[in-house]
């Protein structure tokens, strides 16, 4: 959360979601465009796929974001000992050249999808059909934060992906990592209860 917060990924104030909802914190992995922040984001990634991911033998990052997160993510796995083939997709088909739409190592055996966040769970969805397509099995999802807030229903866009793919997600941060760190933070604390008031009103357990 103190990497978030000090590169202005992470913000506090008043921001509109895609869902239309008054949020007091907005998450914009967009921002981590350095080479030295994309390391950092990657270490972590590296570490939460290490301890908590399931068995996978490969990573697909989806365009666009996606893309550095597999390639940057691979390279810290690799500097722990484990050297994994990655991939990913470009937006449009190419019709020269290796022509199609994925790029990197074939998809094969387990793959284990990288992604910045899960909003509607569209990227997700693109990518695990295009695994299935190459003969592959989606493995589950890594993801930089959870926001453990309903989507359409009941359940958050990260359960919605679960039960409907029947594999996990595991995310760097969560909103109760976030709520801990404000709450450890004097110079954050004056926008904790705005914070707890939105999970009281939009968060899943």
């Amino acid at each position: 959360m103190k990497f978030a917060v000090e590169t202005g990924v992470l913000r506090f104030g008043s921001f509109t979601t895609k869902a239309g909802r008054e949020s007091p914190y907005f998450f914009n992995a967009g921002l981590f465009n350095s080479g030295a922040s994309v390391l950092k984001l990657c270490s972590f990634y590296a570490d939460t796929i290490l301890q908590r991911a399931p068995q996978f033998d490969m990573l697909f990052g989806p365009a666009y974001k996606g893309i550095v997160l597999a390639a940057g993510t691979a390279m810290q796995i690799a500097q722990r000992g484990r050297d994994l083939p990655f991939a990913f997709n470009r937006k449009e088909a190419k019709d020269h050249g290796e022509g199609g739409t994925l790029i990197g190592a074939p998809l094969r055996g387990r793959v284990l999808i990288i992604d910045d966040v899960i909003s509607a769970g569209t990227s997700v969805r693109e990518s695990v059909e295009l695994i299935r397509a190459a003969g592959a099995e989606p493995a589950g999802v890594a993801i930089a934060l959870d926001r453990m807030e309903r989507g359409t229903g009941q359940l958050s866009a990260v359960q919605e992906v679960e039960r409907s793919y029947g594999m996990p997600v595991v995310a760097c941060a969560t909103l109760e990592d976030l709520l801990g760190y404000l709450q450890d933070s004097p110079s954050l604390q004056a926008n904790l209860d705005a914070v707890r008031a939105y999970r009281a009103q939009y968060g899943v357990s």
